[in-house]
């Protein structure tokens, strides 16, 4: 039993760090890390593609659950706003190919463009959101999910029938500039964003509205306004995803973007356990490389290239069948409504002072 106002390690060790290195510490710590991994990792094309895709993921995961487990609304649509940051964020590329910034060095300058470009792309998502948010987020549970399942065929449509956009064919041309330390860092900024909403006043007005809407409305939180700056929150990052996805695959179509696109990120968050950003980003991990798993798994039996490629035909029946799984055994998902953190003192006890 604790004593009342005893120091525990974790509180011993955040008082020694300075407040104002509080807010940047994690950057300071995370940029290093990104940057080694990437450089680790350069020799391995097949490597660094599969991580950017398992980073691509992890933020559409972390950013939906913004919407769908913090706020408690069904967002079905997310893959639309990350068609969105993918084609704008492309095209501006395209149309930035010939610029270079002379006072930089080439890669440098690559780099600040391809931020610009993902800027872009971001907030073209985010302006969706607030465009779809505002009248449809009034709305709630069935509803909103119907709403937002139309916005995404809408976008993949209009993309289609877009002669700028390379219609059904897709856009190619686009400079690769996406890396592993481009792709991590906004995993990370993604997470920061997440953890700090949680943490703060609203994320206390989104937890109250997931949990009962009509009371917290009662209690005087504005809980439309919550709710559309929860989606533009969450479509600037599907957008930011969405752009840094078009930078590393040789063309972009309309099929990247389709309703099971969408499926596959709320059944990470699913999974994962609503309203938790760890249990988001450890079921995207384990769904984006379960694939991979199940081709190398084939081939060692020896089943063959036409049973191995047939995999992502088989792979939303797999994720069915856990989703049932997981319901049965776990309604509530992996991790719930806790954080890695929360779970791991059950299995790895920490020792603490001022305990009796």
């Amino acid at each position: 039993m604790a004593i009342p106002g005893a120091t525990t390690l974790s509180d011993e060790t955040a008082g020694r760090v300075p407040p104002a290195l509080r807010g940047i510490l994690p950057v300071l710590i995370a940029v290093p890390l990104v940057v080694l991994a990437d450089v680790l990792l350069n020799t391995s094309p097949f490597a660094t593609y599969l991580l950017s895709v398992v980073g691509v993921n992890i933020i559409l995961a972390v950013s939906l659950n913004i919407v769908n487990g913090m706020t408690g609304q069904f967002s079905i649509g997310h893959a639309g706003f990350m068609a969105v940051g993918a084609y704008i964020a492309g095209v501006t590329s395209l149309e930035l190919k010939e610029v270079a910034l002379s006072f930089l060095p080439v890669a440098a300058s690559d780099q600040v463009l391809f931020t610009v470009a993902l800027l872009a792309g971001g907030t073209c998502a985010a302006l969706c959101g607030f465009l779809v948010g505002l009248p449809s987020l009034r709305l709630r549970g069935d509803y909103l999910a119907i709403v937002t399942l139309g916005f995404g065929e809408i976008i993949r449509v209009v993309v289609q029938n877009t002669e700028a956009f390379g219609r059904a064919l897709g856009l190619s041309g686009i400079p690769q500039y996406s890396s592993v330390a481009m792709v991590y860092f906004w995993v990370f900024l993604v997470v920061l964003v997440a953890r700090r909403i949680a943490g703060s006043s609203h994320g206390r007005s989104l937890w109250a509205i997931r949990e009962d809407e009509v009371a917290a409305e009662a209690m005087g939180v504005d809980t439309t306004g919550y709710k559309v700056r929860a989606f533009v929150i969450s479509s600037f990052f599907a957008g930011i995803a969405g752009g840094l996805f078009a930078h590393f695959v040789p063309i972009i179509n309309p099929g990247s973007f389709t309703f099971v696109k969408s499926m596959e990120i709320v059944v990470m968050v699913v999974l994962g356990g609503l309203g938790s950003s760890t249990g988001a980003i450890v079921a995207a991990i384990f769904l984006t490389l379960l694939p991979e798993g199940l081709r190398s798994l084939f081939g060692a039996l020896g089943a063959g290239g036409s049973l191995a490629q047939k995999v992502d035909q088989i792979r939303m029946p797999v994720y069915g069948i856990l989703l049932v799984v997981l319901m049965l055994a776990r309604p509530q998902g992996l991790f719930g409504t806790k954080e890695l953190w929360d779970v791991l003192p059950r299995w790895l006890p920490r020792k603490k002072k001022g305990l009796t």
